[in-house]
């Protein structure tokens, strides 16, 4: 560790301050110490210094040694610093609020279709090719109103265009004010410290453009986006009235002035978006520094280390010895880690056994059944006795993969696959020896569940149906052998069985499948007119009951926001705004 004195830095200097305290520390002490001894009540001063003896050194040690680590720890806590690292320094896009002006004006069709028309697609352009940051859309009418707030995802806010219209606003007007009031409510909502408002408008007047500068002040920069032309077209106003509206650039000129954006009018490429620069956000930086990126690196934590040392003459004398003492003999002292050869001194038991499952889950699958056994064995755990029983009987070891599903159910009763299992290996030792395995083709070699990877779900494909030839069950690993005609079912190192015993088997197999998928009633294969055939007569009622309440729901967004800013609205009015 090099330390150029001559760069020497604090990081927080303010703490120094601390140091005040030193003398009041010590006097503190020198307080305490004279009312704490009990001769001083009882012994005249002038003999008391003739029968105290020793201590006195030890009691100035004490203190100076309060003193210097109350030092070092005030020093440590300033952020003593020598050199500078590079600091990634953070940036994040600034958030955009698009505010879209629904008033009965933009009915008007100056730009063909109409000016909605092209608002609709020049918002879809803009959530399309923006590239990055959070964007929000709020519609304004005689008030504004939030159709979605601040996020990532502007497909979740392209959803609503198609609904926009101004007969989803409950009162009409032109109130461009409110509009940026509440899109700097939603960036102040979000956190956000600074940006970006898009307000799309044929017009605005000087109430709009106060609003414009408050937001400027808070870091707002608002931008205007001209919707329409000088000569403009007719509409009908929400009275029923035939009125002419016209494009008024002069006054969005000076919204945009006054909240230090840019203004543009509606094109029909995407030259006034990127004019605008809403397409590529801006980059607001909480933490700017001068030069490269460069940052005082806090070198404060190498105090630590003595402070704590001399925190012990706290507790014990000659603490510092005994620290030394054990610093050196520790390396002797530590036991050999309990799991060394997985390279780690931190790795828990369950760790340990959890890795060994999973190995043992790929031995199996490839068919390697001595291998896994090698890694079941000694996992004392359901699942690690579950998989070494399979194990076991894979290689017809019947009465040693009894015994381990013993142990499973000892550990978890009543554990399905297990139960399973065991009865199947129990009928293959009666029929055959225990000492060697089936090779008849009419016994099925057990077991008929997959290996469980022992992830806090043993038995995991319990009440699963049976599964059929070259089918996995819904709980299996993915690439676990499925049963049927593989190597899995026709046990390890057997020759295969006459076509047609095995023939035979196979059609009884499938028999059994069938059976136990009409009893179970969870074929995933099954129609929805054999599920509903199924149905008691409650669930039949039931499911009725909820297609009919779906039916209901109106899938409509404009039906959605028009009740929705229909209840804003008279909340609103109860609130007196």
């Amino acid at each position: 560790m090099n330390i150029d004195w001559n760069t020497l830095h604090l990081v927080r200097p303010q703490a120094l301050w601390l140091l005040l305290a030193l003398p009041l520390i010590a006097a503190l002490w020198y307080w305490r110490r004279r009312r704490g001894s009990a001769w001083h009540s009882a012994v005249d001063a002038h003999l008391l210094r003739h029968l105290l003896v020793a201590g006195g050194q030890r009691a100035w040690g004490g203190v100076i040694a309060l003193l210097l680590g109350w030092t070092l720890a005030v020093v440590a806590l300033a952020g003593p610093s020598w050199r500078q690292v590079a600091q990634p320094l953070w940036q994040s896009p600034a958030p955009l609020v698009v505010a879209l002006d629904l008033s009965s004006r933009v009915t008007a069709t100056d730009l063909p279709p109409s000016r909605l028309l092209q608002a609709r697609a020049k918002l879809a352009a803009l959530l399309r090719e923006r590239k990055g940051g959070e964007v929000a859309l709020l519609v304004y009418a005689d008030d504004a109103y939030t159709v979605a707030p601040l996020t990532a995802d502007t497909a979740n806010v392209a959803l609503y265009l198609d609904a926009l219209g101004p007969d989803v606003m409950p009162r009409d007007g032109q109130r461009a004010e409110r509009a940026l009031d509440a899109a700097v409510l939603l960036l102040q909502q979000s956190g956000a410290r600074s940006g970006d408002i898009l307000l799309l408008t044929d017009r605005a007047d000087a109430a709009a453009s106060s609003a414009a500068t408050a937001a400027r002040r808070q870091g707002v920069t608002v931008s205007v986006l001209g919707v329409g032309t000088p000569t403009g077209a007719a509409y009908r106003s929400g009275d029923g009235q035939i009125a002419q509206a016209r494009l008024d650039e002069a006054s969005l000129r000076a919204v945009a002035s006054a909240g230090g954006g840019q203004y543009a009018r509606m094109a029909s490429d995407d030259g006034d978006l990127r004019a605008l620069g809403v397409l590529t956000p801006k980059t607001s930086m909480d933490d700017r520094r001068d030069g490269n990126g460069m940052a005082w690196r806090d070198e404060g934590f190498w105090l630590l280390p003595p402070l704590m040392l001399l925190s012990l003459w706290a507790f014990r004398r000659r603490g510092l010895a005994v620290v030394l003492v054990a610093c050196l003999a520790a390396p002797l002292a530590l036991p050999t880690p309990a799991y060394a050869a997985e390279g780690t001194w931190w790795t828990r038991a369950d760790q340990v056994d959890q890795q060994a499952l999973a190995a043992g889950v790929e031995a199996y699958r490839r068919g390697d059944f001595k291998a896994a056994q090698a890694q079941f064995d000694g996992i004392d755990s359901d699942a690690g006795w579950y998989n070494l029983g399979n194990a076991l009987a894979r290689q017809g070891q019947y009465d040693a993969a009894i015994e381990a599903y013993d142990k499973a159910l000892r550990k978890t009763p009543g554990m399905p696959d297990a139960v399973a299992n065991r009865a199947a290996v129990d009928a293959a030792r009666k029929r055959k020896p225990s000492s060697a395995p089936p090779k008849d083709g009419q016994g099925k070699q057990p077991p008929t569940s997959p290996p469980s990877q022992g992830q806090g779900q043993p038995g995991k494909d319990a009440g699963q149906p049976p599964k059929q030839p070259g089918q996995q069950s819904p709980g299996q690993p993915p690439g676990t052998p499925a049963q049927g005609k593989d190597k899995d079912t026709q046990g390890a190192g057997n020759p295969d069985p006459n076509p047609a015993a095995q023939a035979q088997a196979d059609a009884a197999q499938r028999q059994q499948m069938q059976q136990a998928l009409q009893r179970q009633g969870k074929d995933g294969k099954d129609t929805p007119a054999q599920r509903q055939a199924a149905e008691t007569p409650q669930q039949r009622e039931q499911r009725q009951a909820v297609e009919a309440w779906m039916r209901r729901v109106p899938d409509d967004p404009g039906s959605l926001l028009r009740a929705k800013f229909q209840l804003e609205n008279e909340r609103r009015k109860r609130e007196g705004r």
